[in-house]
Order: structure tokens, then C-alpha cells, then sequence
């Protein structure tokens, strides 16, 4: 019979449709072409000699006269640099000035190189370069949200194969964080204690849906996950914020990210996915309600009609036997 699961840290309810959920190899067969990638790509603009063809970089990592991480707003950006944030009511109607700030954060000048099969050192830069980007978009008066996101693939929205990320900072909170923050301050007013402490607490005993664990960090497959092989990283000391990170921390993180994409590279073919670092906004750093993760998302179903019109998922795979397959997949140290 079907299951409904209850995700407390969303307070979403998905499907696990376990009468007709596959089996995790079975999720293997959506995969990316596999054509050979070339690390130099004449016509990419993220590609070292390349520089011009994208706006003047805000920030480079430099590496032995050429560069490990090159920072660079986006050359199509979805918010406006230059302007004042400005409301304006009229009516029922509410709009604001576009302004913001939108980097695109290349991650390597090898062009065929994906996150999972880089070294952790080079990984550690990327995140190192997150938090200064972090920092600097939250220090923007104009900025209300921070959000650094990784989309890979065409399925998750890629219009260039160049490994990067993007860092937005809003004007606004959006409703989703807003929601995530008083649900979690809820919680903690009732019970007293942080809901994803609780969560990663939980995880921990059972062990079930656990991927991987290193001494700061845990990466796990959700109870209540909504779609196949969706996963949270997220640190084992309560941080609201992503800027409370430490540097060891943040070297434990760069290697479980590595690993947790590694096992998605090699278990399930390189699968397009999304990745994003949830956190509390930097004004809210130490609170002891929100806690900081990071969201993993393959991108191997479709939404469709139901998950449209209801709000509610349906999950075709057991988060049980994702975790354990993820588990089970081998990838170097």
C-alpha cells in the first residue's frame, strides 16, 4: 500500500508510491550523454583566455600566474547592480526596484571537470569563495536573501556546461525561507529545541537513510524526501548561518560534497541535479531555531499535473534503498 510521509522540516506531505516505486539501478538509465568533454572549449566564456566575452571579475583566485576560481557578475543578470531599492503600492498591487546582486562563480578553468571528480582542495576554494560572496552580497543594505546554487545539466537548468554556480542576493525574503524560519521558530517555542538538530538526531540513530558521515557533516536521504535520491548535507554543531562556518568545517564540508556528488556521478551515470546552500539570512546568525544544510537534488522525474495542482509529490523510489545504493557506490577517497 502506498505511504504518506510527513517532511517536518517543510511541512510537506509526499507520496511514497511503494506499490510501483522502482528500484534504485533503475534510475540509472536517465542519464547524460556520455560524448567526451574537452577541458578547453574555444567558444566558452568561462574558459581561461577567454575572460573578455564575460563582465570584469569581482573576485580571482589566483593559481601560479593563471586562476583556480574566477568570480564574475552575470552577464545576464537577473537583478540590477546600480539603482535604489524602491517599494511602490498601488491598490492591491506591490512592486520593487530589480536591484540586487547576481555572480557567476566559475569553479575551474578545466571545462570538462564536473564537482565530483575534483580534488577536495579545489573544492574547499569553491566554498571558501561561496563565503566571501556570502558575505559581500549579505553587507549590500539593499539584500534581504542570500542564495548560492548550483544548477548541472540541462534538466536542471544549465545553458552552459562549464563548471559554476551562481550567487543571488534579493531584496526580499521569499515566502519558502520565510516559511522554513517561522515553522522552525515554532518549534523550537513548543518543544524547545531546533527541528533539524532533532532530524539529523534522528537520522543518525536509525542509520537507515544515512550516505555518508565525516567528523562535521552528514549527508542523508530525507524520511519524507520528494523526489528520488533528493539528499541534505547538513553540519553536526548548530549554525543558523552559513557565514558561521569554520575553516575546518568548511574543509569537512568540501570533502563530503565531493563525495556525496561523486556517489551520484558514479552510481547513477552522472545525473543532472541541482544543489543549494539553505540558510538563515547573515542578521540571523545564532539564533538557536534555523540551522544551515545543503539541498541535493537529481533531477531524474518530472514535475507533472498532480505535483502542479496539489502541491504534494509523488516519490517512485524508497528513501531506505536510495541511501543504501548511494551507500554502496564506490568513489576514490
Amino acid at each position: 500500500m502506498p505511504e504518506l510521509r510527513h517532511n517536518v522540516l517543510t511541512r510537506e506531505w509526499v507520496i511514497i508510491a511503494t506499490e510501483r516505486a522502482k528500484r534504485p539501478q533503475e534510475f540509472v538509465k536517465v542519464r547524460r550523454s556520455k560524448e567526451e568533454r574537452l577541458s578547453f572549449d574555444p567558444k566558452c566564456p568561462f574558459c581561461p583566455g577567454n575572460e573578455a566575452m564575460t563582465p570584469p571579475a569581482t573576485l580571482v583566485i589566483p593559481d601560479d600566474g593563471a586562476w583556480k576560481v574566477r568570480v564574475t557578475p552575470n552577464k545576464f543578470a537577473a537583478l540590477s547592480y546600480g539603482g535604489e531599492r524602491l517599494r511602490s503600492f498601488e491598490g492591491i498591487r506591490r512592486t520593487m526596484t530589480g536591484v540586487g546582486i547576481h555572480e557567476v562563480i566559475v569553479e575551474t578553468p578545466d571545462h570538462s571537470k564536473s564537482t565530483a571528480l575534483l580534488e577536495d582542495r579545489q573544492v574547499e576554494t569553491i566554498l571558501d569563495t561561496y563565503l566571501n560572496r556570502f558575505n559581500f552580497a549579505s553587507a549590500d543594505p539593499r539584500v534581504e536573501q542570500v542564495t548560492i546554487f548550483k544548477n548541472h545539466g540541462v534538466a536542471a537548468g544549465t545553458s552552459l556546461e562549464h563548471p559554476h554556480s551562481q550567487i543571488i542576493g534579493a531584496p526580499v525574503i521569499t515566502s519558502q525561507l520565510r516559511d522554513r524560519l517561522i515553522n522552525a521558530l515554532k518549534h523550537f517555542d513548543e518543544y524547545g529545541e531546533c527541528i533539524f538538530c532533532r532530524v539529523l538526531n534522528v537520522e543518525l540513530q536509525e542509520q537507515t537513510r544515512i550516505v555518508m558521515e565525516t567528523e562535521h557533516f552528514v549527508s542523508f536521504v530525507q524520511f519524507a524526501t520528494l523526489t528520488p535520491f533528493s539528499m541534505l548535507i547538513m553540519p553536526r554543531r548548530h549554525m543558523a548561518c552559513f557565514s558561521e562556518i569554520s575553516d575546518a568545517e568548511a574543509a569537512d564540508l568540501a570533502h563530503i560534497l565531493r563525495r556525496t556528488l561523486a556517489k551520484l556521478y558514479h552510481g547513477l551515470n552522472d545525473p543532472d541535479f541541482n544543489y543549494t546552500v539553505r540558510t538563515a539570512p547573515r542578521e540571523s546568525c545564532g539564533v538557536k531555531y534555523f540551522h544551515w544544510y545543503v539541498s541535493i537534488i537529481p533531477r531524474l522525474t518530472r514535475v507533472a499535473g498532480f505535483e502542479l495542482g496539489s502541491g504534494m509529490f509523488i516519490n517512485t523510489s524508497l528513501p531506505e534503498e536510495d541511501a543504501a545504493f548511494l551507500r554502496a557506490a564506490a568513489v576514490h577517497a
